[in-house]
């Protein structure tokens, strides 16, 4: 079942994680069942994420994932099982269809938030719809985006549609990002639940020359701070073996740190 999406004061935010790509079915139902298990202990609603095809990836020969078919069948495998709600993200309108039969939530990917196409009819699916900012727009933005989407879910006749905006860092200079975390209140003004996505905020976008990097030792402050800030949700991802992922390693939390992580940011939340 999906948490309410608007936080009340008090309340521990939700939390999207999960690998970043589907690497195997079997990796998929560890990383689950050990947030299933987080989130029960520390009173967390968690939503399961994977990709099934990275299709933004800076080389060619990197992993993309095991495509819509297997990704899908993957996620649906995930949910029996554990009962968690579960969320992948789409890059082309025409995969929309398939995609919210499967999943819970959809999620648009911050390389394509100007894509007026794809952010319409992932809203017109009737499922939530998590929209990463781009690290290339202002706050201010997202506005517009918001407008397109929650434009499409009227046209589609959904009553009451579920549209996050996520924070996901700034381009600042070459293959570096920042967190402006006036950004979190800007776009908590429109009305839409904010998600802080911790992880891709620290990457370091091709710093590797063939391959980004990321600074994982600050996903820790810039998640405490954005929940100091006031976000609805977190968004972090998460893995075994990191420096072993076949994506985004870099920035990813260790499995066996998220819950010390967690618990100081419930702590915070629950400040107010």
């Amino acid at each position: 079942m999906l948490p309410q999406f608007h936080r009340a004061p008090g309340a521990p935010p939700f939390l999207i994680a999960g690998p970043c790509v589907i690497e195997s079915e079997a990796l998929c139902l560890l990383i689950a069942e050990r947030l299933q298990a987080i989130g029960a202990e520390l009173g967390i609603p968690v939503i399961f994420k994977a990709s099934f095809d990275k299709a933004n990836r800076t080389s060619v020969n990197g992993f993309r994932g095991h495509g819509l078919e297997e990704g899908l069948r993957v996620l649906e495998k995930v949910r029996q099982e554990t009962g968690l709600p579960v969320l992948t993200d789409v890059h082309l309108p025409d995969q929309i269809a398939a995609v919210a039969d499967v999943v819970d939530m959809i999620q648009t990917p911050a390389f394509l938030a100007r894509q007026t196409d794809l952010i319409m009819a992932a809203a017109a699916s009737g499922c939530p719809v998590n929209i990463k900012k781009a690290q290339f727009m202002a706050p201010a933005d997202m506005a517009a985006v918001l407008g397109k989407a929650r434009t499409a879910a009227k046209g589609a006749g959904i009553a009451d549609p579920q549209i996050m905006l996520c924070e996901r860092g700034s381009s600042f200079g070459y293959n570096n990002l920042v967190v402006d975390m006036r950004g979190l209140v800007i776009m908590r003004d429109m009305g839409a639940p904010v998600v802080f996505d911790a992880t891709h905020s620290v990457q370091l976008p091709g710093g590797g020359g063939d391959r980004s990097l990321g600074q994982r030792q600050f996903v820790e402050p810039l998640a405490c701070a954005a929940m100091a800030v006031g976000v609805d949700g977190l968004f972090m991802e998460t893995h075994p073996d990191p420096d072993s992922a076949l994506s985004d390693g870099p920035n990813m939390v260790p499995l066996d740190a998220l819950a010390g992580l967690l618990r100081k940011i419930a702590a915070i939340a629950a400040l107010g």
